[in-house]
């Protein structure tokens, strides 16, 4: 089958979207077409064709020229199923379908309840909003041939209006930032152990809470940053900070980048705010960090203590609490055999479970669905 995945704002090689569905479909026989805005150029890659609209800088240029690009470059490939991973992509697969086209939406987050945590809106804004765009996406939606959504719970939220949703979770490929937590752990002389936090850097993602904690670690100990801050001001801020003496911050990395940053530390942080598109979400660094080997210090929100708990491979703690940050660290560092348990407890869990060769059948099922 021909295949077309289009994206106005993620990058290329985004791990969702090509380094796991596109490249799962090459290697299942279909052919398959990446288009893409980055201003990059066009290529193939791993049995995918990328086509490049190119870059339009500011928002609003995004959503009205750059989304008419991808529906002009995405018509021209003739494709039998269309693939949308933005939601300003919606009114151009609302144009496909009147093309006569098959469209399949691909739901990352919830986008009403994302709407209501950005409170520098005010509140009766925030609700507007998500009323509206939980509206419009009903409305739009449902005249798609299916949903895949990023976890469970979007998936019940479209599936109660859609007939076809299925959820195709975004969990690490097997083998690729594999670990060795007992040689991690045994740390040699002179060496200092490191925990990391990898992603985007901002405030509801804790890192605020992060730097202040490294303060407090009463073990000699280092925290490496990968990832970019959302912000200058916070990038500033936090780095006037008695704790950024003990950061390592390492910008955006690539998965290579990742993978060694991983390998090089003893836990991995992921200590999101308690904020209500956060509570109900299975973050994907939680889940690398697990296929490391590495044990996770995160939310103490009930889904995430589920998983954790249930899989003995980390600590929950109150995200916004830097002393419950700093003494999950302290033990890490000094209990460094039960560490290494919990590191391993969490890639059987991957192996058996949390990984992307279980949600790849997800996939491959329905787009041969699909196909008949």
């Amino acid at each position: 089958m021909k295949v077309a995945h289009l994206t106005s704002a993620h990058p290329r090689y985004d791990t969702r979207i090509f380094h796991k569905q596109c490249r799962s479909l090459a290697a299942d026989g279909h052919s398959v077409t990446l288009v893409v805005a980055d201003g990059e150029g066009d290529e193939t890659r791993d049995g995918v064709a990328i086509a490049d609209v190119g870059r339009l800088p500011g928002r609003v240029n995004r959503i009205v020229k750059t989304t008419r690009r991808v529906f002009e470059r995405a018509k021209g490939l003739e494709a039998d199923l269309y693939h949308l991973h933005d939601p300003e992509l919606m009114p151009v697969g609302r144009r496909l379908k009147r093309l006569g086209k098959c469209v399949v939406y691909d739901a990352h987050e919830d986008l009403p309840r994302q709407m209501l945590a950005k409170h520098y809106l005010g509140k009766v804004t925030r609700q507007v909003l998500s009323r509206g765009v939980e509206a419009y996406q009903r409305r739009v939606c449902r005249h798609f041939d299916a949903v895949v959504a990023a976890t469970p719970y979007i998936r019940d939220r479209f599936g109660e209006f859609h007939p076809r949703v299925v959820d195709v979770n975004n969990f690490p490929m097997l083998g690729e930032l594999d670990g060795a937590p007992d040689a991690r752990l045994t740390a040699g002389v002179g060496e200092v152990p490191m925990v990391c936090y990898v992603g985007g850097i901002a405030e509801v993602r804790g890192i605020r809470e992060i730097v202040r904690a490294m303060e407090r670690v009463e073990q000699d100990c280092r925290l490496q940053l990968a990832g970019d801050f959302k912000t200058l001001a916070l990038e500033q801020e936090v780095m006037t900070y008695a704790g950024w003496s003990r950061v390592e911050a390492h910008g955006y990395l690539d998965r290579d980048g990742v993978r060694r940053v991983m390998a090089s530390s003893i836990a991995g942080l992921v200590t999101l705010h308690p904020i209500i598109n956060y509570l109900d979400a299975l973050p994907v660094k939680m889940f690398e960090y697990m296929s490391a080997g590495l044990p996770v210090i995160a939310s103490d929100f009930p889904l995430w203590r589920e998983i954790v708990e249930g899989s003995d491979c980390g600590i929950c703690v109150d995200p916004l609490d830097p002393e419950a940050i700093a003494e999950a660290i302290d033990f890490i560092v000094t209990r460094p055999e039960r560490a290494r348990e919990m590191g391993r407890n969490g890639q059987r869990a991957v192996a058996e479970r949390y990984n992307w060769q279980q949600e790849e059948r997800k996939l491959l099922d329905l787009y041969r669905a699909l196909s008949r």
